[in-house]
């Protein structure tokens, strides 16, 4: 079954020339106004939320950027991309598998947040056998394999939990199977929820495998995340940071002020306590705003003269 080829840059809406920082600029900008939290329609701004995030996923980690960039030129040929054979596939004597000996995926997932396309040449999506890579082992009853792919969890999520509906489809089966999926508050990058006996079922009795699903944490147009800790990045005039100021600066659960002291240099830190997402013990993180100058570029023949009257007064 062929896979859908999904066009990032368009998604993005940049060139495939585009720098890192043109990259992050259009996705902050897209995030932020179909960002689900202030979108009207909800339910259209949360599938677009994902497409723009996959899209992010890819183009801004180098390596998969040129992964991607390598699938030719091909690929909007009638009847959808069809990958080339083995593409992703790992080493039989490994135990895992990808494609089908078709070229097509072994798995479907719906309600995941990522695309089939994803999956495919990004995600999880693979079975594991319980028993690759030993050998000569006697045919008795073996356990099925597990099934792994990606979840995209939000920082909201992440914050307060949620339960998501999450479908699979395996290869030559029109069945349609639907979980409910408890997401945990405070989890994190890279943690996988597991459905017990929800994976590939077993050879001559043997048990079924696992479904896991592996936790990618959404990326934030106002937030990066370092563990449990959210940082912000902030720009302010130069006479602020010499007068202080108060800035509104945005959390996961709405606009907060913040005193910044006069003197203020560019690269300092801000904590705001406790306004980081959970860690394991329940405990959350803080949020760190980190604060650059933004010097204008383009002064007026006024702003020129008062620019000059200071470095008088300091010397200059």
């Amino acid at each position: 079954m062929p896979v859908q080829f999904r066009d990032y840059y368009e998604t993005l809406g940049v060139p495939k020339t585009a720098t890192e920082d043109e990259i992050r600029t259009a996705f902050r900008k897209l995030a932020r106004k179909h960002h689900p939290d202030v979108a009207k329609d909800k339910k259209a701004a949360e599938e677009k939320f994902k497409e723009i995030n996959e899209a992010y996923e890819v183009l801004s980690d180098s390596e998969k950027r040129k992964k991607y960039d390598q699938l030719g030129a091909d690929w909007n040929r009638p009847g959808g991309f069809q990958p080339p054979r083995g593409w992703g596939a790992q080493p039989p004597e490994g135990g895992f598998y990808q494609w089908g000996g078709d070229g097509g995926v072994q798995f479907e997932f719906g309600g995941t947040g990522f695309s089939d396309f994803f999956e495919a040449f990004f995600g999880g999506g693979r079975g594991r056998s319980a028993f690759g890579g030993f050998g000569g082992r006697q045919a008795t009853a073996e356990r099925g394999a597990d099934v792994e792919a990606d979840i995209m969890v939000t920082l909201e999520e992440a914050l307060h939990g949620s339960t998501r509906t999450v479908s699979l489809r395996r290869a030559g089966s029109n069945k349609v199977e639907n979980y409910q999926v408890k997401i945990p508050r405070g989890v994190h990058e890279g943690q996988r929820i597991r459905l017990a006996g929800q994976g590939e079922a077993g050879v001559r009795g043997g048990k079924s495998g696992d479904l896991f699903l592996r936790v990618r944490l959404a990326k934030h147009p106002d937030f990066s995340v370092e563990g449990s800790d959210l940082i912000h990045e902030v720009k302010i005039e130069p006479w602020r940071a010499v007068l202080g100021s108060e800035l509104l600066v945005p959390t996961l659960e709405g606009k907060v002020r913040l005193k910044i002291p006069p003197g203020t240099q560019g690269g300092q830190r801000f904590r705001l306590r406790e306004r980081g997402l959970p860690s394991t013990s329940g405990k959350r993180g803080n949020l760190y705003v980190d604060v650059q100058i933004n010097v204008p570029k383009k002064l007026t023949e006024r702003e020129r003269e008062i620019w000059r009257e200071l470095a008088k007064l300091h010397g200059g």
